[in-house]
């Protein structure tokens, strides 16, 4: 199994999504979530209206579309892969939200992800991806991206690989609050 940003950010929240998920193979119905649908369709839409506008805001030599990138854990479609004037290159990733001066740590985990699977498959180094807010007027936001925010995506990646080839049952997250939105909380042993 090859493993999506989806797959690590939901490991990350409560690594039992992994087992109940892969392991047990108890779906959470995720394409029922309207805003996750929305998301899915508006980045088809932003591919096809906003030719061109990145290289004058953010010195962007050269522009990749809808890539669909692999490695040898992960997988991922990335809305733009940006070749950048210092010669790095950088994810940008589409948002159907708001900006409310804060960067969710869901977005901030997608796009190390996406950091991950350019410098595999391009071979130059990532240090910043953009988030674009529609919601607010495509405001663009920049997220620095470290080597070590790489190296816990790929930590995530073994854990999960783990967790399903090994049919290990995790500890649940510590944080107890994430369990009253659960979408497991009724099979999920406290």
């Amino acid at each position: 199994m090859s493993i999506t940003p989806s797959h690590i950010i939901q490991h990350l929240y409560c690594p039992r999504f992994t087992y109940f998920e892969y392991v047990l193979a108890i779906p959470q119905y995720e394409s029922r979530n309207y805003k996750v649908m929305r998301g899915r369709h508006l980045h088809d839409e932003r591919l096809e209206q906003n030719k061109g506008y990145l290289r004058r805001r953010l010195g962007v030599v050269n522009r990749y579309d809808d890539q669909y990138l692999t490695n040898n854990l992960l997988r991922g479609r990335v809305d733009e892969v940006l070749e950048l004037q210092d010669g790095s290159m950088a994810p940008l990733d589409y948002k159907f939200a708001e900006y409310k001066d804060k960067v969710y740590d869901t977005y901030k985990t997608q796009l190390y992800c996406y950091a991950w699977l350019i410098e595999d498959n391009f071979r130059k180094p990532v240090r910043r991806g953009f988030l674009v807010y529609t919601r607010s007027r495509n405001k663009v936001v920049e997220v620095p991206v470290r080597d070590e925010d790489k190296a816990a995506v790929r930590a995530a990646a073994e854990a999960i690989r783990e967790i399903i080839g090994k049919n290990i049952f995790p500890r649940a997250t510590k944080y107890k609050r994430r369990c009253l939105t659960c979408t497991y909380r009724n099979i999920c042993i406290k």
